[in-house]
């Protein structure tokens, strides 16, 4: 008896979560009444620990949170002076004890720190979008915020948020005294998996290497169930978002949202030899040396949002919300943008289009498909020029098209020669040039190649965004970062390449041959956290501009009708090219002039990443069900199919054996067991 009521009072301590002695102090009467029942081996057992606990610096310096249903669980805890986290779901570990802190200018916070409180509180909040995978959101999730203090006696929040399947967690600083500002030089936030854990990462590039000297660009290839240690490819670590299979356990994805101009954008370092990552920073030699490698803040402020998607299967991972759940708007607009479907004439073209004359053809092109916009890329500045580009324009406006026309990020970052350039990154240029577009009633622009992913590269992305939204302009980044959230905070903008994208297609048939596998990456990785301006969905067999020549596509006309809904962008700039008006099946032609650009609901129906996938995806009343198969054998599925229901009939796009795409009308017997067969380099779509 004694020992169960000595087990108890301990356990009672612990859970005050308070300094020992501040709990005596402020329970003395309860603490005095114990005594008082107590035995005498008892009293002595209650002193003993009292005296134990008190010489522990770590005592009672452990908090919980888990999500609203209660099976994702984070436990927050310093020890010997070093805070961590870790997580489980249903009971199962998905990170062991995970680092936090940092280091800054004004002190280390990631040793020598004390647990000093703790608050939470219950959010809940419903929320529209209107460019990504799902237009209204309702987040409901528990908040933890936990206060720690360094050796000099400077706090500083963690705080988590927790919904069924996410994380989301920072750092927040609040001013010391006299001091308004931190650089914070080093995180030692980290990620640490089970050494069972595999991975399915892309390698942070080196700086200032590749086409003009343009990278880190978010384009290296994908390493699909690779051992947890594997070593990335430059050296650097891993690109957001990192997919992880914890075994039999579950899956992780991990990045990070919310990263304006007053942070820069980070990365995954490679794991250490017991599977730990951490945040790494750009490197200095990012963007030609501009910049600091570092992050400034004006106090108070806080750290971008790390996130953690967590499931026992796939489902919690392609649906989540979580990029944008946590972050806020940055501006409102006075501009209502529309989205849509445009040509481009560059992807299989290329420069030679860039024209007058063939402009015009991919504008009627775009006229024929009842597509919004038409991209006008590089080198329109010398080879169309100004005047006739407003010619361009009114002529684009009589066959209801509107146009985007491309810039270089330009500066003295890269090499590249590409025009326009040395307009956008100064803001009196940038600013004028956005005036002029007005003027002549260009919608959006297209900025390519950053190369980094510093604090100043992130003032510059904003500063376009903003400037660009005064002026009506939408806007596409290509040779960029991920975005992080940005299609709720920034209102104009509609996507980003980030990705291993079309154009490589085009460059060298190794991505032909693997488009297939990377198709099935992306929804489970890349697009899930953010628009992918991908540019696919083409209709020729060759890439090249009389479809007889260059690099041969590999993938079905069914596959690449699926991309169209598999890859999420509000504005697809498909691959067509005007002799697909003549040469295409027309039912192909017919989907592309159908399906949409923005979604309602997004949801996983099977798939594995690098294999194969299907989704679905509704947009009003109007489901599409999207398949593709990286496989070398046919793939016959059993589908599970809610949104179906029982007698209707829904049309059925497949691929005959032969690999021709057919079009038929398929009654569902039973909405749980759909069955369907997706070709080797394949595809599907099933349409209600």
């Amino acid at each position: 008896m004694d020992n169960i009521i000595c087990r108890d009072f301990q356990v009672f301590i612990v859970s005050a979560n308070l300094h020992i002695w501040d709990f005596v102090a402020n329970l003395a009467p309860c603490f005095n009444n114990f005594l008082t029942i107590a035995s005498s081996t008892m009293k002595k057992q209650a002193f003993l620990f009292i005296l134990a606990l008190g010489a522990s610096s770590a005592w009672a310096q452990q908090a919980t949170v888990s999500g609203p249903d209660q099976q994702l669980k984070v436990d927050v805890s310093v020890d010997g002076g070093i805070p961590s986290y870790s997580v489980t779901y249903k009971g199962k570990t998905i990170l062991e004890k995970s680092p936090l802190g940092f280091t800054a200018n004004i002190g280390d916070f990631s040793k020598g720190m004390a647990y000093k409180g703790q608050k939470s509180r219950t959010l809940e909040e419903t929320y529209r979008m209107d460019r990504t995978k799902r237009s209204e959101v309702d987040y409901k999730a528990n908040e933890l915020t936990v206060t720690l203090e360094n050796g000099q006696g400077k706090a500083v929040d963690v705080t988590f948020r927790v919904s069924d399947n996410d994380i989301a967690f920072r750092y927040e600083m609040p001013r010391y005294g006299e001091t308004g500002s931190i650089v914070i030089e080093r995180e030692a936030t980290g990620f640490d998996f089970p050494p069972y854990t595999t991975t399915f990462l892309t390698p942070q590039s080196d700086a200032m290497i590749g086409w003009k000297r343009t990278k880190p660009s978010y384009e290296e290839e994908y390493t699909a169930d690779a051992p947890l240690t594997q070593r990335s490819q430059y050296g650097h670590g891993f690109t957001f978002p990192g997919l992880f299979r914890i075994g039999e356990d579950g899956w992780a994805l991990v990045s990070e949202t919310g990263v304006d101009s007053r942070y820069c954008a980070s990365h995954l370092s490679d794991a250490d030899t017991g599977g730990l990552f951490t945040i790494a920073f750009p490197m200095p030699e990012e963007n030609n040396g501009n910049g600091t490698a570092t992050a400034g803040l004006a106090l108070p402020g806080a750290t971008p949002w790390r996130t953690i998607t967590v499931g026992d299967n796939l489902k919690p991972i392609v649906e989540t919300t979580v990029p944008w759940d946590v972050v806020e708007p940055r501006f409102n607009s006075e501009h209502a943008y529309r989205y849509g479907k445009g040509t481009w004439s560059w992807i299989v073209w290329q420069d030679a289009s860039i024209n007058y004359d063939d402009q015009v053809r991919f504008i009627d092109l775009a006229s024929d498909m009842g597509f919004k916009y038409t991209l006008v890329d590089n080198w329109w500045d010398t080879n169309i020029g100004r005047e006739k580009m407003e010619e361009l324009v009114k002529y684009a406006r009589t066959k209801n098209v509107e146009l985007f026309l491309w810039y270089s990020s330009s500066g003295y970052w890269n090499d590249i020669v590409q025009g326009p350039t040395n307009r956008m990154e100064n803001p009196i240029t940038r600013k004028q040039e956005m005036k002029w577009m007005r003027e002549i009633g260009v919608k959006g622009i297209k900025v390519d190649f950053f190369g980094g992913d510093k604090q100043e590269t992130m003032r510059l992305y904003e500063a376009i965004l903003s400037d660009a939204d005064d002026h009506g302009l939408m806007v596409i980044f290509h040779g960029c970062t991920l975005p992080r959230g940005w299609e709720r905070m920034y209102p104009n903008y509609v996507g980003s390449e980030a990705v291993l994208a079309s154009e490589n297609l085009v460059f060298n048939q190794h991505f032909d041959d693997m488009e297939a596998f990377n198709a099935c990456l992306h929804p489970f990785i890349r697009n899930t956290v953010g628009c992918m301006e991908f540019g696919g969905t083409f209709l020729n067999k060759r890439y090249n501009r009389t479809n007889d020549g260059g690099t041969t596509r590999k993938t079905t006309d069914v596959f690449q009708l699926a991309t169209a809904v598999l890859f999420q962008n509000p504005i697809q700039n498909f691959a067509i090219t005007p002799n697909n008006l003549t040469d295409a099946p027309q039912l192909a032609l017919d989907f592309l002039k159908e399906v949409p650009t923005t979604w309602d609901e997004t949801v996983f129906v099977d798939g594995y990443p690098g294999k194969y996938v299907v989704l679905a995806r509704r947009n009003g009343d109007r489901w599409y069900i999207a398949g593709v198969n990286a496989q070398e054998e046919p793939l016959k599925l059993t589908l599970h199919l809610p949104m179906c229901q029982k007698g209707e009939t829904v049309s059925y796009y497949s691929d005959a054996k032969d690999r021709t795409p057919q079009l038929e009308q398929l009654k569902i017997k039973n909405p749980d067991e759909v069955k369907v067969t997706i070709q080797p380099e394949g595809g599907v779509v099933l349409m209600k």
